[in-house]
C-alpha cells in the first residue's frame, strides 16, 4: 500500500501523523510512505530521518494527497484540503464528525473511507487512539489553567499550588476520565484542593482509591456543579461520549456565579465543548473573556507540545496502521472490532449513528 503524511496545515498544528520509527516499520513490509517536506520538523523529525528509513519525501502537499492510497495524519483536513481527498482513499485521523457538518459533507462528498481515531474502541470500551492525546491535554489543562489564573491575563491573580501560610487554589474537574483524572492528578501535584465530578460511581471510586487526600469526589448533577463553581478557581472540562458531541454541564447563566478571574479550560472543545459558551480558539489566540470569566478552549491542545504528542501517538495508532496497509480497509475492519468502530463515513454513507444523530440526519448505513 502507499502511505502518505502530508503536513498538518491546522493553525499552529505542529505534531505529524507518524514518526520515522512508524514509516520504518511500514517500508521494511515493503510498503511505500511518502512524507511531505518539512512535515516533522515541528516535531523534531528531519526529512533525512524519514528518508534514512525508507520513506520518500514529496514537495507538496498536494502530491502526498494524489500519490497515496491511506494518509495517516493528526487533525481532520481543514477545508484547503477537501479537494485533495479522492474518492476511495483511506483517511485515518482524528475527525471529531459530530462537531462539525461542514467538514462532514465535505467528506461525504469526496467518497472517501473515513476512519477516526477518537471512535476506534475495544472489547472494555476504551478508546486507545484517544486515550494517549487525553492524557496529553489533561495534563496540559492544569499547565495552562495555571498560567491564565495570572493577573497580567485577567485571571484571578492566584498561585494554583499556594504558598506557607496562603490557602491553594481550587480546582474542579468535570469527568473522571483520562482527562479529568490526568488533570487532578498535576492540580493535586501543585498541591491544589481538586474536586472531581462524575456519575459514574465505579470511577469514583477509583479516583477515591488512587488520588491523595485533598482530591476529592461528588457525584455529578446540576445542584453540585452550581455549587462547586462558586467556589472554584479553575474549571476542567473533560466530559466525553465517543463521537457525540459533548453534553452542556456549565450554562451561560451559570458564569455570573463565578468569582472574576475565574478560569474555565474545556478539553471537550473538539466535541462541541461541555461548557454553554465554548467556541474553538488556537494557541496563537487562545483565550477569551466573558462575563470576566476567562475561556481556554485550544481546539489542538497537543500540537503545543508536538514531539510528545506525536510519540505518544505513533504509539497507538502504528498497530491500526499496519494492519490497514497489510489487509486493506476492508478486512482489517471485519477481523478487528475495535478498528471497526472507528469507521464513521464510508463511500458517501454515514456508517456511525452518532454523527447522524448530531445533525439530525435518520439514514445510517451498516
Amino acid at each position: 500500500m502507499i502511505v502518505g503524511v502530508p503536513k498538518e496545515i491546522k493553525n499552529n498544528e505542529s505534531r505529524v501523523g507518524m514518526t520515522p520509527a512508524g514509516v520504518l516499520e511500514l517500508t521494511k513490509r515493503n510498503h511505500r510512505v511518502y512524507v511531505q517536506t518539512t512535515a516533522g520538523v515541528a516535531s523534531g523529525f528531519s526529512d533525512e530521518d524519514y528518508q534514512h528509513v525508507g520513506a520518500q519525501i514529496l514537495p507538496s502537499i498536494d502530491a502526498v494527497y494524489a500519490e497515496s492510497d491511506m494518509i495517516v495524519k493528526v487533525k481532520e483536513p481543514i477545508p484547503e484540503e477537501y479537494s485533495l481527498i479522492k474518492e476511495d482513499q483511506v483517511v485515518f485521523t482524528y475527525f471529531h464528525f459530530a462537531a462539525d457538518q461542514e467538514l462532514t459533507q465535505a467528506m461525504l462528498d469526496s467518497k472517501s473511507v473515513c476512519i477516526a481515531y477518537e471512535t476506534v474502541q475495544d472489547a472494555n470500551g476504551r478508546l486507545p487512539l484517544l486515550t494517549p492525546m487525553s492524557e496529553v491535554a489533561g495534563r496540559m489543562s492544569i499547565q495552562q489553567g495555571a498560567k491564565y489564573l495570572e493577573k497580567p491575563v485577567k485571571g484571578k491573580g492566584l498561585l494554583l499550588g499556594g504558598v506557607p501560610g496562603v490557602s491553594p487554589g481550587k480546582v474542579l474537574v468535570l469527568g473522571a476520565g483520562v482527562v479529568g483524572i490526568q488533570a487532578a492528578k498535576m492540580a493535586a501535584g501543585l498541591g491544589a484542593h481538586v474536586t472531581i465530578l462524575d456519575i459514574n460511581m465505579d470511577r469514583l471510586r477509583y479516583v477515591n482509591d488512587i488520588m491523595p487526600s485533598h482530591v476529592v469526589t461528588e457525584f455529578s448533577n446540576e445542584y453540585n456543579i452550581r455549587k462547586h463553581i462558586k467556589t472554584h478557581d479553575l474549571i476542567i472540562g473533560g466530559v466525553l461520549i465517543p463521537g457525540a458531541k459533548a453534553p452542556k454541564l456549565i450554562t451561560r447563566d451559570m458564569l455570573k456565579d463565578m468569582d472574576p478571574g475565574t478560569v474555565i479550560v474545556d478539553v471537550a472543545v473538539d466535541q462541541g465543548g461541555c461548557i454553554e459558551t465554548t467556541k474553538a480558539t488556537t494557541h496563537q489566540d487562545p483565550v477569551y473573556i466573558i462575563d470576566e470569566v476567562v475561556h481556554y478552549c485550544v481546539a489542538n491542545m497537543p500540537g503545543a507540545v508536538p514531539h510528545t504528542s506525536t510519540v505518544a501517538l505513533t504509539n497507538v495508532t502504528l498497530p491500526y496502521v499496519i494492519q490497514l496497509a497489510e489487509k486493506g480497509w476492508e478486512k482489517a475492519c471485519q477481523e478487528d472490532e475495535a478498528l471497526h468502530k472507528g469507521l464513521n463515513l464510508i463511500h458517501g454513507k454515514v456508517v456511525y449513528q452518532p454523527i447522524a444523530e448530531a445533525f439530525g440526519w435518520e439514514e445510517v448505513c451498516n
